[in-house]
């Protein structure tokens, strides 16, 4: 019985001349496959002189950079289209290309009909899913503030260890409306905004003095009681997206002699936790 596989693979290297990789590119078969179902078969002429097809290369260049698609590339110059999209497949169809572009704007044109409708449906929702929650929150009192200021700096603010005995309280962040909140803990607690330093830790290819004055800005906080600004190593080849106009690095806020402060939030932490596992399980009364 003939495999269907060995006579197509035969026919191609036979009838159209394709070398070994066009094969494989044409029928996605292994090159040990091909070359084992090529047995006895001789390569073509243009095989053994690999410049033989150099110019049909440099026309196929050509034609792509005229705008002519793989297909059309493919039947002008009678090759198979595997062959074609190997040589010109590092050269997209010229952009300027009118028809590309009305195939570009039609596509744009479709998409946003398509989703259009669904994007103002989830940002209605949205707005008033924030609507009622803030709804919940209503005011803001004391113990809100406490409760609030303690579990913020035990996510993002410096914490003593057993190796290392540190009593200092230091929170840092970047985010605007989390360093307010931590502000406001602090006038809580009895700590004036003229008692912190503050220091500015940004990178090397943004503009640090313009960053302390927003942050002096935005927390209406006093400029003489910012620090030399702690500068970052820029990589060039970096994939952050904390960059542009937009990026103010990270705020460091320092309370010295903070020791009793700390030790309160320690406090405040210790009970919320045993209240946590006192109250894990417990299903409240109806």
């Amino acid at each position: 019985m003939v495999d269907p596989l060995a006579a197509e693979v035969r026919r191609l290297r036979v009838e159209e001349q394709l070398s070994v990789a066009d094969i494989r590119a044409r029928l996605g078969i292994g090159r040990d496959r091909v070359y084992a179902l090529l047995r006895g078969i001789p390569p073509p002429e243009w095989t053994r002189r690999p410049r033989a097809r150099d110019d049909a290369r440099a026309e196929a260049l050509r034609l792509r950079a005229a705008g002519r698609s793989v297909n059309q590339i493919a039947e002008q110059l009678g090759v198979a289209k595997s062959t074609a999209y190997q040589w010109v497949r590092h050269l997209p169809l010229n952009p300027d290309d009118a028809t590309a572009e009305r195939r570009r704007a039609h596509s744009r044109a479709m998409t946003e009909a398509r989703w259009s409708a669904y994007r103002e449906s989830r940002d209605a929702a949205q707005a008033a899913e924030h609507a009622r929650s803030a709804g919940v929150v209503g005011g803001l009192g004391e113990r809100d503030l406490l409760m609030l200021g303690a579990a913020i700096y035990w996510c993002e603010g410096a914490k003593s260890k057993p190796w290392r005995r540190a009593v200092t309280v230091q929170f840092v962040n970047t985010d605007p409306g989390l360093l307010a909140l931590f502000l406001r803990f602090l006038e809580v607690c009895g700590v004036d905004r003229t008692v912190p330093t503050y220091r500015v830790s940004i990178h090397e290819s943004a503009d640090a003095e313009a960053a302390v004055r927003w942050w002096v800005r935005r927390l209406r906080l006093p400029a003489e009681r910012f620090r030399r600004t702690v500068l970052k190593r820029h990589n060039p080849t970096t994939l952050r997206r904390n960059t542009g106009d937009t990026y103010h690095g990270c705020l460091v806020i320092t309370v010295p002699r903070s020791r009793e402060l700390y030790w309160r939030i320690e406090g405040m932490i210790a009970e919320l936790f045993r209240i946590t596992d006192e109250t894990q399980g417990k299903v409240a009364d109806p």
